[in-house]
């Protein structure tokens, strides 16, 4: 067998040649081409959607916005302001939304009444106060307009906080209403853990910095502070309701035990003071029945930026806290 001239047994490959080495280079820089072109057509996909949103957003704070500025309104009317979802911070029910919406509906001269549209499972026990104080101090300085809540399909826990300080609140019978009571959630992985193998080494300084940490067996006296916390928060509750609705509310222990009840049942328990929608409440009751929405929502882009700064802070409280925190629900 003739001696190989590259010195060994096996050819050399394609790749070992000028011309081999050519093709891969041109391979290179088609691929890489290949992939700027896909990056490209990536990004402009982007831009363009970006480009979509911010122009629907500007659109919409311009012809879509519900916002109502002070004396904007010609004719009298029944102001409305919406109290719709959860009661929170984060949420679009904040209290200093809520507020800024009952403020313009207060001080607009051509409003007769203002009417609390409700529909909300509660929340925080802090915002939902924050809004009920705020609708007493400005009952107080408008004499001459009375508030309603109208509940729809819920208007439970810190929604009813709210309502109770309105002169009159009306439901549907089909409504879902009360749920006077306080929870605070948590869970406990411990004999999990164990199963597993999983030890915690949390540490902390501070006796009782961990409480209620779903990796310990909960402790008599913390679960004996929790629980007076707990009553605290729920005696507040039970104080404004008393307050808002007097010698309405019929003489039931049960009302503020945390069940809730339809709309027929509040009506008859005192929760409520009758039926009726947002329309019939302002043609029969406020006797206007033009309804201007007085309601403050955030432009697209306001809303996305703090849902997604919400989204993150609560994604690190999960991490830190070992229960959710105390909600009117």
């Amino acid at each position: 067998m003739a001696d190989n001239p590259w010195g060994s047994s096996t050819p050399p490959s394609s790749s070992s040649s000028p011309k081999g080495r050519e093709w891969d280079l041109l391979e290179k820089v088609v691929m890489t081409s290949v992939q700027e072109q896909r990056r490209s057509r990536r990004w402009g996909i982007f831009f363009k959607l970006l480009t979509f949103l911010y122009i629907a957003g500007f659109v919409w704070a311009i012809f879509g916005s519900k916002s109502v500025e002070k004396g904007a309104i010609g004719g009298e009317h029944t102001a409305v302001v919406a109290i719709t979802g959860e009661i929170s911070d984060g949420s679009e029910a904040n209290a200093d939304a809520i507020i800024s919406g009952l403020q313009a509906a207060f001080e607009a001269p051509k409003s007769r009444a203002v009417i609390l549209r409700i529909n909300s499972p509660g929340g925080s026990p802090v915002q939902s106060a924050y809004v009920y104080d705020e609708i007493r101090r400005l009952r107080s300085l408008h004499k001459n307009k009375k508030v309603y809540a109208v509940i729809t399909d819920m208007g439970a826990s810190g929604a009813y906080y709210i309502a109770s300080a309105s002169d009159q609140i009306y439901v549907n019978p089909g409504s879902l209403v009360g749920s006077i009571g306080v929870i605070m959630q948590g869970f406990g992985v411990q004999g999990l853990m164990q199963k597993l193998g999983v030890e915690d080494r949390t540490m902390t300084a501070g006796a009782h910095k961990a409480i209620l940490s779903p990796f310990e067996p909960v402790k008599p006296e913390e679960k004996a502070h929790i629980k007076n916390l707990l009553d605290a928060v729920h005696q507040q509750f039970i104080t404004a309701v008393k307050q808002g609705r007097g010698q309405r509310l019929k003489d039931n222990p049960d009302i503020f035990s945390g069940l809730f009840w339809t709309g027929q049942q509040a009506v008859e328990l005192g929760l409520a003071d009758g039926f009726g929608s947002v329309d019939s409440v302002a043609r029969t009751v406020v006797g206007a029945e033009d309804l201007v929405d007085y309601s403050e929502r955030p432009d697209p882009f306001t809303s996305v930026l703090k849902r997604l700064g919400v989204s993150m802070g609560d994604a690190m409280m999960a991490r830190m806290a070992p229960a959710q925190g105390i909600q009117l629900r």
